[in-house]
Parts: structure tokens; sequence; C-alpha cells
């Protein structure tokens, strides 16, 4: 699984979370997905890795702008962080 962490310019409050939440769910075949407005970062778990560009293209119509996109392996932890 991949952990991608994207960073929005622009979202402000809770209903710019659901935005950009509602337009990752739309364009992708996701495990999870949460945003933050305070961090300023959209988090998807997923099974495939999402590249840059795809993300950019699902994003556009929402009036964000996508600051950066950093993919990583994710592992999901056990019960109380034990494999």
């Amino acid at each position: 699984m991949f952990k991608i962490t994207i960073k929005i310019d622009g979202m402000m409050c809770g209903m710019c979370e659901s935005h950009i939440n509602d337009a990752v769910r739309r364009a992708f075949n996701i495990k999870k997905v949460t945003s933050s407005h305070k961090k300023g970062e959209t988090i998807i778990i997923s099974d495939t890795d999402i590249k840059k560009d795809e993300i950019e293209q699902a994003l556009k119509s929402t009036g964000y702008r996508i600051l950066s996109v950093d993919s990583s392996v994710y592992e999901k932890k056990g019960l109380f962080g034990m494999r």
C-alpha cells in the first residue's frame, strides 16, 4: 500500500476538506482519504501508487493549488503498533 501526501494551498475550512476528499474519491479507487485545512494537506492511502499528474488532473476542477505530492510505502500497524 502507498501513503500519498499532497500539500494544497487554498483550503480554509471543513467544507474545503470535503471538496478535496470527494474529488479524490470520485477519481481514484482508494482505501482512505483525509484532509486538513490547518495543515494544508491531504493524505491518501491506496493499494496503488497515484502519479502527481493524475492527482493534479483530478483536483484541477476544485480550484485549489497543489504545492507538492510525496508518495511512500505504507504499512498498516497491527494492534498497539505491533506487527
